[in-house]
């Protein structure tokens, strides 16, 4: 039933700690998902250094899904967005030909402290579609279906999955959801995708006789319907859909073609990828290697 466990990486991005999951060695991506992130959980002194905001930085190709558990984050990006995104909300920017976004702990996470938690997560955009429009989409609560019975609470936050949709405009079929079980509570996770992962973002989980604990991932063999225990309470986040086929995955970049992923490292040399207005005055240059 389980094909792959992977441990999360943890990984320090300059005073903001992340475990690293997907892209993994053994297993680049799950559906149409490139890039996995476990951000924190850590818990913000007030005052939050500079250092620890991510500048200005480029994508093409890819959806960026930031979804989060507790704490609170601005988003600005070159299309004009400016956005504060909160728990429970979705913040989807889809780069297509190329964006720039940077994503800074501005508002009370800054000025008063508190723990920041969350996932970012990258979606690889069909060939076909991997030069479309630079787009910003920010989604509330109300736009995410939300399901609770038996110990267990459940939202979409995009795609298709156990009978819902979420509001929220994806470009091939895919699902990601946030399960909440409590102690005892028991849930399946049907076979309706060919490819199909759980991360555990908090607490333990039984699976096929086994226990799974916080940062790892499982992932999952097709055709079968999954059970999941919870011997503690747990935050699962399940993810998966359609595979996508081989993708390019350089720095923020994600093509079909490494001619594409040149491309886009001169455009960022040169700035030929736009700024966020409001946000300009510094960026991530192009790493050496």
């Amino acid at each position: 039933m389980i094909e792959l466990v992977i441990d999360q990486r943890r990984r320090d991005l300059g005073g903001f700690e992340v475990g690293r999951v997907l892209p993994f060695a053994k297993r680049r991506t799950v559906g149409p998902f490139v890039f996995f992130d476990h951000m924190g959980p850590m818990e913000m002194a007030a005052g939050v250094p500079r250092s620890a905001d991510v500048r200005p930085h480029p994508h093409i190709g890819l959806s960026t899904v930031t979804y989060l558990f507790a704490g609170e984050m601005r988003h600005q990006d070159s299309v004009g967005s400016d956005q504060q995104i909160r728990p429970g909300e979705v913040n989807w920017m889809t780069a297509g030909r190329g964006i720039s976004h940077s994503e800074r702990f501005d508002g009370p996470l800054r000025d008063h402290g508190g723990l920041m938690h969350g996932i970012q997560a990258w979606v690889a955009l069909p060939t076909e579609l991997e030069e479309i429009d630079p787009a910003f989409a920010h989604h509330s609560p109300e736009d995410l279906p939300t399901y609770e019975a038996d110990g267990l609470w459940a939202r979409l936050i995009a795609g298709k999955a156990f009978g819902a949709e979420a509001r929220v405009k994806t470009h091939s079929p895919m699902f990601y959801v946030h399960w909440e079980l409590q102690p005892g509570a028991v849930a399946d996770l049907p076979a309706d995708y060919p490819e199909r992962a759980a991360y555990v973002a908090k607490g333990s989980v039984e699976v096929d006789g086994h226990t799974y604990g916080t940062g790892q991932m499982l992932v999952f063999a097709p055709g079968q319907t999954v059970r999941f225990t919870a011997p503690e309470p747990a935050t699962i986040m399940l993810l998966g859909g359609e595979p996508i086929g081989p993708r390019h995955i350089w720095w923020n970049f994600v093509s079909t073609t490494q001619e594409r992923i040149e491309q886009a490292k001169a455009d960022w040399t040169a700035g030929r990828i736009p700024l966020p207005p409001h946000d300009h005055d510094e960026t991530i240059p192009l790493p050496k290697d």
